[in-house]
């Protein structure tokens, strides 16, 4: 009997394939990609930043990042001595416009805020700081999309 139940089942599948093929029942392709970050910057801090800087050392703290993506929420970079940080997500939404921004203590007297304004690449292409975003004041971020396999686009 259970012999007979199991063959059923499998002619009501092969049936159901049609001319075409049959598809697959798994789901869909994640609709996240991983992308890798790289910020090239000293990872010391510098002792050429003047005075007036010092309250903007004090509030970027670590070196951070902002991802659009989880809400803006800080998420720390991390250092590799003496020139790089580095992180990665698996969560980055494809085939969508996100934005972020990357917080750096040696930009303090470049911007305000210590926003980021130049080396920053991601899955090895380099970002062009392109849109800026309500923060302490209009703050500079990056924005792009990603393919499903991991590729970039400005």
């Amino acid at each position: 009997m259970i012999e007979r139940l199991v063959s059923l089942v499998c002619a009501s599948a092969i049936a159901g394939c049609g001319v075409s093929g049959c598809t697959s029942s798994t789901s869909p392709a994640s609709p996240f990609a991983t992308v890798r970050f790289v910020f090239r910057g000293s990872t010391a801090l510098r002792s050429d930043l003047p005075a007036s800087a010092q309250a903007c050392v004090s509030g970027v703290g670590t070196t951070h990042m902002h991802p659009g993506w989880r809400s803006f929420s800080a998420v720390p970079l991390q250092p590799v001595p003496p020139d790089r940080y580095e992180i990665t997500f698996s969560d980055v939404p494809v085939a969508t416009r996100v934005s972020f921004r990357i917080n750096d203590r040696n930009f303090c007297d470049q911007n305000p805020t210590g926003a980021v304004l130049r080396n920053v690449s991601a899955n090895d292409f380099e970002l062009v700081q392109n849109t800026t975003t309500p923060g302490s004041g209009d703050e500079p971020r990056y924005a792009f999309s990603v393919s499903a396999s991991g590729r970039i686009a400005q």
